[in-house]
């Protein structure tokens, strides 16, 4: 008996984790898309908004989530109109930007990235690319 539950568990668990990492992502790959949208929206009738933050001002319904699935903020940058911030953006492998209006994204598990995409500590974020045209894991982007 103790043999059939341990051999389940060694099957089981390794699945339930992989499930629940996949839902991770699905669920920061959705707040991005929430979190443009509302960028967009805002830029409508201001200018960019200097963080996140304030574009849940005066939002009790639904506001924006500020922090990804694994706890840590999402990342914003404005790139339009902000050349000083280009040195900033996230970088394809040809070391180009990904974005040219704004960078928008989450350091994925491990909490940590660095700017160009092939970087080892890059390859797990969830980042928002072209524009808005891709919204995945860094490691799939290929421009």
């Amino acid at each position: 008996m103790m043999l059939i539950v341990g051999i389940l568990s060694a099957i089981s668990i390794p699945n339930y984790l992989r499930f629940r990492d996949k839902q991770k992502e699905k669920t920061a790959i959705s707040d991005i898309h929430v979190i443009a949208s509302r960028i967009t929206s805002f830029m409508m009738e201001n200018t960019w908004p200097p963080d996140l933050e304030t574009l849940n001002n005066g939002q009790t319904i639904h506001p924006i989530p500020l922090i990804d699935p694994w706890g840590h903020p999402y990342q914003y940058l404005p790139l339009l109109g902000n050349p000083g911030n280009l040195a900033q953006a996230r970088k394809d492998h040809n070391l180009h930007p990904i974005n040219t209006d704004f960078d928008l994204y989450s350091m994925g598990p491990d909490g940590q990235s660095l700017k160009p995409l092939t970087a080892q500590k890059s390859r797990d974020d969830i980042i928002r690319a072209n524009d808005g045209a891709f919204v995945g894991v860094a490691s799939t982007y290929d421009p």
